[in-house]
């Protein structure tokens, strides 16, 4: 029922992990493309050609391979088979999402998108003759997050990324916002523009590494792209960095006024920025804040509430509007 209702809502690709679904999925839908998803841990040239073989127009290759085997699979796969690499986002402590841990403990299927992370969990060690008694793993009092992987980032080297054969570049969005969706696509559609604009001469544009940075992440590493050792973790420190806050919407924008959607505290005279669905960022403060009467107010406290903030640059609707914490 599910792929029938996909094939109907005129999606262009399934992504699939299991070779029942798969098969199925040719039967049911054989006009839509199959993709085979990261999770079935595709690190060689032979399980990428066998997948091409059995259907795939694109593999989804596991998050632990190199550049060098990225390069090595495209030279040696069918040319007509798409290679798509994850650039940015969380890293599983698991192979290629495979994690149990979330299911066992929290009864949220990592493996059906309901993965609860506890891997960023912060855990103590417990004898088994004295209860109660929780002992630090590590040697910080901080404490110990032992199986808290870094976040991918490879916005500095998405050259290197296509020229070894990346076809499609995967940003992880599972259980995130639309903001950070919004932030992070925005963020890597202009360090591939540079890319394709000067492909001998790239270099990462300072305003893509800055908007990587309004968005709450972990810290960063190019994870497995230059070998295991370049995969970090941080044992000492748990949770995200969070230096910006998603605050509203823009509905529509005429003469000078943005008409928004509450989505934080926004305050008269808070320094603001918006980014445009185009990419670029409008910096201002606004100077009053009407609500949906057009009485005046300080603040917006209420939840999805509609106020009108001036503006003198044009912003387009579906602009986000953020804020400094």
């Amino acid at each position: 029922a599910a792929i029938e209702a996909a094939r109907a809502a005129g999606v262009d690709a399934l992504i699939v992990a299991d070779l029942g679904v798969l098969r199925m999925a040719q039967k049911l839908a054989p006009g839509v493309e199959l993709h085979c998803s990261t999770q079935m841990g595709i690190t060689n040239y032979a399980a990428a050609t066998a997948a091409y073989e059995l259907g795939a127009a694109r593999v989804v290759l596991a998050r632990e391979l190199s550049l060098e085997d990225i390069a090595e699979i495209r030279a040696k796969t069918p040319p007509a088979l798409q290679l798509e690499v994850f650039v940015h986002g969380a890293m599983c402590m698991s192979v290629s999402g495979r994690c149990l841990l979330s299911q066992y403990l929290a009864g949220r299927d990592a493996n059906r998108g309901q993965c609860a992370q506890p891997c960023r969990w912060k855990y103590q060690l417990v004898e088994e003759k004295r209860p109660g008694q929780y002992m630090e793993i590590g040697q910080t009092p901080e404490g110990s997050y032992i199986l808290n992987a870094d976040d991918l980032c490879m916005a500095p080297f998405i050259d290197l990324v296509c020229q070894a054969g990346a076809d499609s570049l995967k940003i992880e969005g599972r259980a995130k916002t639309c903001y950070y969706v919004a932030s992070t696509t925005s963020a890597y559609r202009q360090a591939l523009d540079a890319f394709l604009a000067a492909p001998e001469n790239f270099e990462c544009p300072v305003r893509v590494l800055d908007e990587l940075t309004r968005t709450s992440h972990r810290h960063y590493s190019p994870g497995f792209f230059f070998g295991p050792e370049h995969a970090r973790q941080h044992p000492a420190q748990g949770g995200y960095i969070r230096e910006w806050e998603f605050v509203g919407t823009v509905d529509s924008w005429q003469d000078g006024v943005a008409h928004c959607t509450q989505r934080g505290k926004v305050a008269v005279g808070q320094p603001l920025e918006a980014l445009t669905p185009t990419g670029e960022v409008a910096v201002f403060a606004p100077a009053w804040i009407r609500n949906e009467r057009g009485e005046e107010v300080e603040a917006t406290p209420h939840a999805l509430m509609k106020y009108t903030i001036p503006c003198e640059t044009p912003l387009p609707a579906h602009s986000l509007l953020r804020r400094r914490l």
